[in-house]
């Protein structure tokens, strides 16, 4: 296996960044990086993946790519009307943006709307957004703290799969219920029903959004246990603030400040095509488990190690790209450059499978 960092320098670099880590994320992933049995950062193998990002952005400019990164607020598949409506949907959007894999050999959850069939994040989206348009208020605290079943149920309603009679259902539908009522609760207890007072108590600050929604909301606190320490990796807290910066272009509610301080959201993809361009390695054992698709224990150290690893694999990536004046670009711009590119690769090895809501 290869050494995970190269000279002493990459560790004091690596200390120096995490111990100014407002957002505890950096700072609580990196023992889990040093300590890992399970996943290794190839550093050497990073200046080929900046050259890659490089050089595919140049030819996605060149093509005038539709394709859109998760993060980017697409109002085809977003609803946005400019007002706090729009706040609260996103909320719910984000609370519950997760788990859409499907099981081995089983057909992935689709739906098809305005004549396309959809799948994943963008199928979640797409269905909140048909739900309003068809009279469902997800905007509206009261209606989403006692929602029903068969309410969500249609709103996620799929369809069938391609040899099969029969729609397949969301993954993990009755915690997204839950969420769903755990987000219209804490709205009426604590913000009189309102997302917009969320973010002025954050004082419009992206990591203290991000901190804000992990404590007040319990499907948030995407907090683990590695060797009786605390990691936090905080996923679909960022990503939240990351939505809310881009359905709003940076402006009104959507003037965050520190996004740079945002870390990039910790998933099954980013890893999968880290591993693919070689800077992220796993031990043999665990690379066979996950290419025969066998699922992972949640929070379990093999989960933990992989998503601390992608956390610092890039960012030393961003801190790569930054000292080789390639640009000066955020974690979450990183996330969204990776999350696009490994949309035009289908030679990647199988992602990590974890169930959990947590991404």
């Amino acid at each position: 296996m290869t050494t995970q960092w190269n000279s002493t320098d990459d560790i004091e670099s690596m200390y120096a960044l995490s111990d100014t880590d407002d957002l505890g994320v950096l700072s609580t992933t990196r023992p889990v990086v040093e300590a890992g049995e399970w996943v290794w950062i190839n550093r050497d193998r990073l200046d080929a993946l900046v050259d890659q990002l490089h050089a595919f952005s140049q030819e996605k400019d060149l093509k005038a790519s539709a394709q859109m990164p998760a993060p980017v607020w697409y109002e085809q598949y977003h609803f946005f009307d400019g007002t706090v409506r729009t706040l609260n949907w996103l909320l719910v959007l984000d609370a519950l943006n997760f788990c859409f894999w499907a099981q081995k050999d089983a057909p992935r959850w689709r739906i098809a709307y305005q004549g396309e069939i959809l799948n994943g994040y963008w199928a979640e989206a797409a269905s909140l957004k048909r739900g309003v348009e068809e009279g469902f208020p997800l905007w509206d605290a009261c209606y989403l703290s006692s929602m029903s079943r068969e309410d969500l149920a249609h709103i996620f309603r799929g369809i069938p799969p391609e040899n099969g009679d029969r729609p397949v259902m969301i993954p993990l539908f009755e915690q997204r219920l839950a969420n769903a009522h755990e987000v219209g609760n804490v709205l009426l207890e604590r913000y009189d029903g309102q997302f917009a007072h969320v973010i002025e108590e954050a004082g419009r600050s992206a990591v203290k959004l991000a901190q804000l929604l992990a404590e007040a909301f319990p499907s948030f606190h995407d907090v683990a246990s590695y060797r009786k320490r605390e990691v936090r990796f905080l996923k679909r807290a960022q990503i939240c603030a990351a939505d809310l910066y881009g359905a709003f272009g940076g402006k009104l509610w959507g003037a965050l400040t520190g996004m740079d301080q945002l870390t990039v959201f910790a998933d099954y993809k980013l890893p999968q095509i880290l591993r693919h361009f070689g800077v992220l390695e796993y031990h043999p054992e665990l690379a066979e488990r996950i290419d025969k698709l066998e699922p992972l224990e949640p929070g379990g150290e093999e989960e933990v190690e992989i998503r601390a690893a992608t956390v610092w694999a890039c960012e030393l990536l961003r801190q790569v790209m930054t000292i080789a004046g390639v640009q000066s670009i955020t974690a979450a711009e990183i996330d969204q450059q990776l999350w696009l590119l490994s949309q035009n690769i289908t030679s990647m090895r199988p992602y990590h499978r974890v169930r959990t809501m947590y991404y």
